[in-house]
């Protein structure tokens, strides 16, 4: 039978019966009567599932959860305690120049293939993508004292992530192309998360010096031609797996860090 929702798109109920001889006239009847009520009832479950698909697309899970719990407020924000990733692809502009719009937007979106896969995969979650860029959080565990759980598979995403642009940078290879460069900054901390904008324009996005830090971090990678940089928390919680590469100054940052590259 149809279900017409209130935007007129025709959907299909089909119903059966154990019963013997099957449904009856007057069955069918009270159907057909009832029919109005169950496309109302059938619309709005529709309408929710795909009002959280969209914000879990556009938004990531978590954050989608959350304005989907009514966080829709200018300042509505939160303490987050996790570890926070940014990666950026290198020589972006001389890439655009040298191909075409459809084969650049290809390549930025394997480029997004290979960083996010992992991410999800490792239990993080992408709250941005910044033009060739992302940002990414892996929330503390709760039964987790301290952040090794979260720097554990952070660490483990770039490191995924890596070998995924090694084996496209092969492919590439194979086909005369240049190969893909790109940085991951890793660092951990408590950080605001939360709306930002104007009342008619928000967006959640991560605010506080753990994000900045971690931006700079990132910005590092090609100075000290590293794939993945971390800061000295983020190493403390991986112990045995990344090595001191020395103290650098950070653009924005008071004092010199120590940053660690994996072994």
């Amino acid at each position: 039978m149809p279900i017409v929702f209130s935007n007129g798109q025709i959907n299909a109920l089909t119903l059966a019966t154990d019963k013997p001889g099957g449904f009856s006239t007057t069955d069918l009847g009270r159907i057909y009567e009832i029919s109005p009520i169950l496309s109302k009832l059938f619309e709005v479950h529709a309408t929710q599932k795909m009002s959280s698909s969209l914000l879990q697309t556009y938004l990531g899970r978590e954050t989608g959860e959350r304005v989907l719990q009514g966080l829709i407020k200018r300042g509505d924000s939160e303490e987050l305690s996790a570890v926070i990733w940014f990666c950026d692809l290198r020589q972006s502009t001389m890439l655009a120049e040298s191909m075409n719009r459809e084969k650049f937007i290809a390549t930025l979106n394997q480029f997004f293939e290979c960083m996010v896969r992992p991410i999800l995969e490792y239990g993080g979650e992408v709250l941005q993508f910044i033009g060739d860029s992302v940002v990414a959080i892996f929330p503390k565990q709760e039964t987790d004292p301290s952040f090794q759980v979260a720097c554990e598979e952070a660490l483990d995403a770039a490191i995924a992530a890596d070998e995924r642009v090694n084996e496209w940078n092969n492919d590439r290879k194979v086909d005369e192309l240049p190969p893909i460069g790109f940085g991951i900054g890793l660092h951990v901390g408590t950080f605001t998360y939360g709306n930002i904008g104007i009342a008619e324009r928000l967006e959640f996005t991560v605010i506080g010096s753990v994000a900045n830090e971690g931006a700079r971090i990132e910005g590092m990678t090609k100075e000290l031609q590293q794939i993945i940089l971390t800061s000295e928390e983020f190493a403390n919680n991986c112990p045995g797996r990344l090595q001191p590469l020395g103290e650098f100054s950070l653009r924005g940052v008071e004092s010199d860090q120590k940053l660690f590259g994996v072994k």
